[in-house]
């Protein structure tokens, strides 16, 4: 089984997760809602007013990244005459098909979506949640994210961000400013955007949270480890991305070293014909979008050692050295599960007989695979639940609980683990087994993915109300209690179940996190 053929297929199904909920275009309204007009630094956008809730969407905040700007730092929007369309999210940024139906290769991408609620406005600001998507580095859309329940519910703004990916945003070169980081440079962008004009759409420049999921989740660990962050958000939110991931374990997000982006940076030159060019720069700038899409690799990750990210934002996190702001952070019970139900589908079957071979593809030192086959036994029907666990506790859950652990040394903090394991599928088709609360799962409780609402049962969308109120409290007060919530207490980690919201001591032994901070 080949690691990079196996994680190349699960990249595509997992893709599917917002697929199927829906494309990057919000589903076409039955009567046109009414313009809602403001003013911005660069020129006036007209957005749409709804039923308590407003949005722009498709709003530049950077240039263009083409011609010379493809691998440069953002530049500034350039303002606009007259009053732009707002109703209607812009292109997502370069990648192969999978959330967006039939993929992109429009590099002009880097915009933002924005949800305001009724009533905000510069008189009353409200606070502003900053949301960086997920997809692996490689993949998804701030458009992707229906915020009106977050807004509307809340009373926050909310920001949908677009950012450079796979290739196109982290490519690394030798001599080339902003290797390996040109998609958190672009984060930082709109951030930067945030603080000068969300004032004029009812948010509080002063009271901004960056909060993102998988590697939107890992891009807030990056910002809170990188010092040209540092004053562009007040708090944070990461779901299901670790701050102590590692790129040896392949399923939750990472960063590399400078030195391995850059021998990534040239395998694509190589791949794509640039190897030898007098200008290996100017030769990959004439590459068209899609064939560089074909040369990259499945798996993205930001390079550190940079000027953007000094150090890899485990150690950062570790040595104390980080943005210190209040975090809610947490995962789902079983994060493994979806990959584990992909490569079992992909033709490799989880048995007794074969267990050992499959742990070995991804722990490769013989001890490691040998100590985690006795940990985590597979008996004749349970190989599917055992491998998610193996992935999920390794993955996710552990580093996870040690990332808050850290974190709580220094600032406040407040996890919990989603839980619903009737959680409603993110993909179409049966599993080979059920997936309980996946990689993602989540997702719907808080978004309309792709603008459609997941089916929830009475319980679910209770539970869904009491998370929004937990997100959206935190952004305003830096506390997620409140008098209409069960409470969360800092020292616990609240499981989030449908009528069943409870602080739990037990997270750490239920995903055998002594076994594998033990392993190493």
């Amino acid at each position: 089984m080949s690691m990079h053929r196996v994680l190349a297929t699960l990249g595509c199904a997992l893709a599917a997760v917002l697929t199927t909920a829906g494309s990057a275009t919000p589903p076409t309204q039955p009567d046109r809602p009414a313009a809602s007009t403001l003013r911005t630094h660069a020129g006036v956008v007209r957005g749409a007013a709804h039923d308590g809730y407003r949005t722009f969407e498709g709003i530049p905040y950077a240039e263009p990244p083409v011609g010379s700007l493809r691998w440069a730092p953002p530049r500034p929007a350039a303002p606009w005459p007259g009053v732009r369309d707002a109703t209607r999210p812009a292109s997502a940024c370069p990648q192969p098909a999978g959330e967006v139906p039939g993929g992109s290769t429009d590099e002009d991408c880097l915009h933002l979506n924005i949800t305001t609620p009724d009533g905000a406005g510069p008189a009353h600001p409200r606070p502003v949640i900053v949301w960086l998507h997920g997809g692996g580095f490689t993949a998804g859309a701030g458009s992707s994210y229906d915020a009106h329940r977050m807004a509307a519910r809340g009373d926050v703004v909310v920001v949908t961000v677009n950012y450079r990916l796979g290739a196109l945003g982290f490519l690394a070169h030798s001599g080339l400013p902003g290797s390996g980081t040109f998609g958190l440079a672009d984060q930082q962008a709109a951030l930067r955007w945030v603080r000068t004009e969300i004032g004029a759409f009812g948010g509080d420049a002063h009271n901004v949270t960056l909060a993102g999921e998988s590697a939107g989740g890992y891009s807030v660990c990056a910002q809170l480890a990188s010092p040209a962050a540092a004053a562009l958000f007040d708090r944070a939110i990461i779901e299901s991305g670790p701050c102590t991931g590692r790129p040896d374990r392949p399923f939750a997000p990472s960063s590399v070293p400078l030195s391995t982006a850059r021998a990534t940076g040239a395998d694509l030159a190589a791949k794509v014909g640039c190897g030898s060019a007098r200008d290996v720069m100017a030769c990959l700038r004439r590459v068209d979008v899609s064939r560089l899409l074909g040369a990259q690799d499945a798996d993205q990750q930001p390079a550190f050692g940079t000027p953007l990210l000094p150090g890899d934002p485990a150690a950062a996190i570790a040595a104390g050295r980080f943005r210190r702001v209040p975090v809610l952070i947490g995962n789902n019970h079983d994060e493994g599960n979806g990959w584990a139900a992909g490569i079992i589908q992909a033709g490799n079957p989880v048995t007794p007989g074969t267990w050992p071979d499959v742990v070995s593809a991804f722990f490769p030192s013989p001890g490691q695979a040998k100590a985690i086959v006795r940990a985590y036994p597979v008996h004749r029907t349970d190989g599917g639940p055992v491998f998610g666990a193996v992935i999920g506790d390794a993955n996710f859950a552990c580093p996870t609980a040690r990332t808050g652990g850290l974190l709580a040394a220094q600032v406040p903090v407040w996890r919990y683990e989603f839980a619903d394991e009737h959680a409603p599928p993110l993909a179409p088709g049966t599993p080979p087994f059920p997936l309980g609360a996946p990689h993602a799962a989540e997702l719907p409780y808080l978004f309309d993915l792709g603008g459609r609402p997941r089916d929830l049962t009475p319980a679910q969308h209770r539970l869904a109300d009491t998370m929004i109120d937990y997100w959206t409290r935190f952004a305003g007060t830096a506390d997620p209690n409140g008098p209409s919530s069960p409470p969360w207490p800092r020292q616990t980690v609240l499981s989030l179940v449908p009528d069943h919201i409870v602080p739990t001591r037990t997270t750490m032994s239920r995903h055998h996190c002594a076994f594998w901070n033990t392993l190493g």
